[in-house]
């Protein structure tokens, strides 16, 4: 196992932040459940932790992609004499397997709902409606056919019809208004059933797409639902890097691979032990930045796989020296900046977190 003293990356992760994160998101939702996504291994934290803490929190609802991923969360619960439910949302790939670890799949077309039907209408599934995702979900065709065949659901055990917003952080969007008024619609299909909509970024649409249940994913490890206001998020995650070589440097010097840095005057580079292997992203090359304590510093030349390099020129020499702690992701650049300097999303920057860096959960 790593530790501190032998990891060029520390990442420290606050679950006590992570609850705060779902009890804050609960706070907008009136009486509708706030259930929490922890699909891609709770986004890169680690499900095997959060699911406990929000567990004990009170979240009751958990959703996952993979059947695979659904039962490292059943064994965890079960280990903490914890239950609740675990909907897996790439649908009943394996029926048997499924039912043994009390997972609800998510019938994603007639054929799925058919097939369910036939193995264990008794047991718990959800319905997915495509309302202009077009990815899984019945398409309009299909819930037309639907429509004129009521009795095709007749005998399952629905636990939730559920749809997914695509462009919830634009509150401008009128996709959301029509997404809503399609949700609506296919329903009335299925009266007397609990309903779920929200997102992270749909809870602030507004009490109209809450329903019955949210599913807030990536908000609750910090990144801010609310795209062009104040971050109503907590930060989950501190990603620090060590520094394991400060040297001298001047023109005409370039830095890292394809010398796509040239340095233009005398100054001095941090070489950082962390890089896209730790899951620090390539697309950061030559735009990402670090804080050496209160000081900020650019990344210059390219990310490569265990280092990256920073221009710390202007940054105390008691500060950026061998064996101190450079903030990758931290107080003052956290998960939406960093992915903003990228030109990416947050999402990329959690899942990538890499094995290879050492993990505090606090």
């Amino acid at each position: 196992m790593s530790s501190p003293d032998t990891s060029g990356g520390i990442l420290t992760i606050d679950l006590a932040a992570l609850v705060d994160n779902w009890r804050e998101l609960k706070s907008h939702l009136g009486g509708a459940g706030c259930g929490a996504a922890i699909k891609a291994d709770a986004y890169g934290i680690g499900a095997s932790r959060a699911v406990i803490e929000l567990a004990r929190a009170g979240c009751t609802e958990f959703f996952v992609a993979l059947i695979d991923e659904g039962i490292q969360v059943r064994h965890v619960l079960n280990e903490q004499a914890l239950d609740a439910n675990i909907h897996i949302l790439g649908g009943p790939l394996a029926p048997q397997t499924m039912i043994e670890h009390r997972l609800i799949p998510v019938l994603n077309s007639l054929s799925d709902i058919d097939a369910w039907k036939n193995v264990a209408p008794e047991h718990a599934a959800d319905i997915h409606i495509d309302t202009g995702m077009s990815r899984l979900g019945l398409p309009p065709d299909e819930m037309d056919v639907l429509s004129n065949d009521p009795g095709r659901c007749k005998g399952l055990n629905i636990s939730h019809v559920l749809s997914h917003l695509a462009c919830a952080e634009d509150h401008q969007s009128p996709m959301n208004a029509a997404q809503l008024q399609g949700f609506t619609n296919a329903l009335k299909n299925f009266p007397d059933c609990k309903a779920s909509l929200a997102n992270s970024s749909g809870i602030y649409l507004g009490p109209a797409y809450h329903f019955d249940l949210a599913r807030p994913g990536v908000s609750l490890y910090g990144v801010n639902p609310t795209p062009g206001k104040p971050n109503p998020m907590a930060q989950v995650i501190r990603l620090q890097g060590r520094i394991l070589q400060v040297r001298d440097v001047d023109t005409p010097q370039s830095v890292g691979y394809g010398a796509t840095h040239r340095v233009e005057h005398k100054g001095r580079i941090a070489t950082v032990g962390v890089g896209y292997a730790d899951g620090y992203l390539r697309s950061l090359s030559n735009c990402g930045f670090g804080y050496f304590g209160e000081h900020r510093a650019p990344l210059v030349g390219r990310v490569s796989m265990d280092l990256i390099t920073f221009d710390v020129s202007d940054v105390p020499e008691g500060v950026a020296h061998p064996g101190a702690w450079v903030d990758l992701i931290g107080p003052n650049n956290p998960i939406d900046d960093v992915a903003q300097a990228a030109s990416i999303i947050g999402y990329e920057i959690l899942t990538a977190l890499g094995s290879r860096l050492h993990r505090v959960y606090i």
